[in-house]
């Protein structure tokens, strides 16, 4: 009886390797934005079938649609719309696109600036802030201290829409800024760890109540306002693949647009469609 449920056994792992093995592997990577609602889906996906096994990471926009392009992962996560830059360097010129939610882009101060009675930013200010234009909280009456800025790293999505919607260009230096971070969670991470800091990150990041989330342009970054294209830093979401999806990678696709995939990205604070 001993041999036999040892045997019993052996058959279930070697079966259940096998399974894991037949599976098709699919790379989703890029944007850290995007990042946790792709974790989300791909664990609700990867739960529910055995055919398609769904991994993620993250490393930015612009590395996610050349990861795409050279072949090395079947779906780019993108916090904004490819360039025609990116484009036209592969042959065919063939990504697709597919709209998978909305998003908007939120300032955000250090707790402590935000209770000593920063809470909304214009335009103006914020370029000027990220110009080196203004040093210092009194100056948008708050405390007496140097403003520690926060920015994303070169092939950002998020970086390349802050520039261009704040600053006029995508190629705008930004010389105002302290520190560079790697993602969204680095952002989130430099802010709350100061008392004099300003930063921008994807909606879901701003989600907690550890950031000071300011008003922009006299308009909140709320959910309806993100939609109904009121708030200014809004945006959309996507995913990318060079060419047609391949049958397993269209099917996640599939099911993050589904209500069932929606509806995860509502519960992981992301704006569904």
């Amino acid at each position: 009886m001993i041999k036999l449920a040892t045997v019993l056994c052996l058959a279930l792992i070697i079966g259940s390797v096998a399974t894991a093995s037949a599976a098709e592997k699919i790379t989703v990577t890029g944007s850290t934005t995007v990042l946790p609602l792709a974790e989300a889906e791909a664990e609700a996906y990867n739960g529910q079938q055995t055919d398609c096994q769904i991994t993620v990471t993250g490393g930015g926009t612009g590395a996610g649609i050349t990861a795409a392009g050279e072949g090395r992962a079947d779906i780019a996560m993108a916090s904004r719309e490819i360039k025609d830059s990116e484009r036209s360097k592969y042959s065919k010129n063939n990504f697709q696109q597919f709209f998978i939610g909305y998003d908007g882009i939120c300032i955000v101060v250090s707790k402590s600036i935000y209770d000593a009675g920063v809470k909304a930013i214009t335009k103006e200010q914020l370029k000027n802030i990220y110009a080196g234009k203004i040093k210092n909280w009194k100056e948008l009456n708050g405390p007496d201290k140097d403003i520690y800025v926060v920015a994303r790293e070169d092939g950002s999505g998020t970086r390349d829409t802050f520039n261009e919607l704040v600053m006029g260009s995508t190629t705008t230096e930004t010389p105002g800024v302290s520190t560079v971070a790697q993602g969204n969670s680095e952002v989130k991470t430099a802010v709350t760890g100061s008392d004099k800091a300003i930063g921008y990150v994807g909606f879901s990041y701003a989600k907690g109540g550890d950031l000071g989330v300011l008003k922009y342009e006299d308009v909140m970054p709320a959910v309806e306002n993100i939609k109904s294209g009121s708030y200014p830093l809004n945006r959309h979401l996507y995913f990318y693949t060079w060419g047609q999806p391949t049958p397993c990678a269209q099917k996640f696709i599939d099911f993050v647009l589904s209500t069932p995939g929606q509806k995860i990205a509502e519960e992981n604070g992301f704006i569904p469609l």
